[in-house]
């Protein structure tokens, strides 16, 4: 069977994450169900595809990656309209294109840029509520700034991932960690990017950062918890709605020639 890949944008305020849950709507449920609709089969004959990664319930997507494998050769164009006329208006195909029948969207991936918006008005903004997390503190940007740049390069990020994680190797790569504020739309913003991430890694570091911005703790203590390899230590996990997948890396980006 031919294999496609495609783009996929998603608002995951209403979703139970990415991957397929028994206790709620997923992404991948979803599409995978258009796909029948659009094939003509029945559930007992699915559609499955492969995602690049998961995102947890109420986080967002502008760049997630997935594959499939189609029971029929039809034109990448007419299958991402025919997909996008059927799927919720939350989940929106932006790119299809066939593809080699070895290309896998998960394990070909390089590495992944994430955002992390916080609303810093004084009053939450109620338009943001699902899209950003609220922080309406005093902070100082240049100790968010300090603390991060602890973090840049390879290390153990044990204290910064969720004990749930099935991973046993915990060592990841961050080639950007930043954050910066955005003025007009009075928001903090923190992005990443790096050749991986654990679960929850990146909440938790926003999570920390906050607490060193608003004078809680030391921007040194961001070393401190790379050595210490104790999730106990670090700051809270900050909500999911304020996260968001940006860009999946290839060595060959897939959409080049579509």
């Amino acid at each position: 069977m031919p294999r496609y890949v495609a783009k996929v944008q998603y608002d995951g305020s209403r979703y139970h994450g990415y991957q397929i849950q028994k206790n709620g709507t997923s992404i991948q449920e979803r599409i995978e169900h258009a796909l029948l609709l659009i094939a003509k089969r029945s559930p007992n004959n699915p559609i499955k595809i492969v995602g690049s990664g998961r995102t947890d319930a109420g986080v967002h997507a502008l760049g997630q990656v997935i594959h499939f494998d189609f029971p029929a050769s039809i034109p990448a164009t007419n299958l991402l309209r025919a997909l996008n006329s059927i799927l919720a208006k939350d989940i929106r195909i932006v790119q299809c294109k066939q593809i080699e029948s070895d290309f896998h969207a998960r394990y070909d991936a390089i590495g992944k840029s994430y955002r992390y918006r916080v609303d810093i008005q004084r009053f939450p903004d109620p338009f943001k509520r699902q899209f950003t997390t609220h922080h309406g503190y005093p902070f100082k940007i240049e100790r968010i700034q300090a603390g991060l740049a602890y973090l840049k390069g390879e290390h153990d990020f044990t204290s910064f991932c969720s004990t749930k994680t099935d991973k046993q190797n915990k060592v990841r790569n961050l080639y950007q960690i930043e954050a910066n504020i955005d003025s007009h739309n009075q928001e903090l913003v923190f992005d990443f990017r790096g050749n991986g991430f654990l679960y929850n890694m990146i909440r938790i570091i926003v999570g920390t950062s906050l607490q060193i911005g608003d004078g809680l703790k030391q921007p040194e203590e961001m070393q401190r918890l790379l050595q210490v390899k104790d999730r106990n230590q670090a700051g809270p996990t900050a909500p999911p709605q304020g996260l968001y997948l940006m860009h999946v890396e290839y060595k060959e980006d897939p959409f080049d020639s579509e």
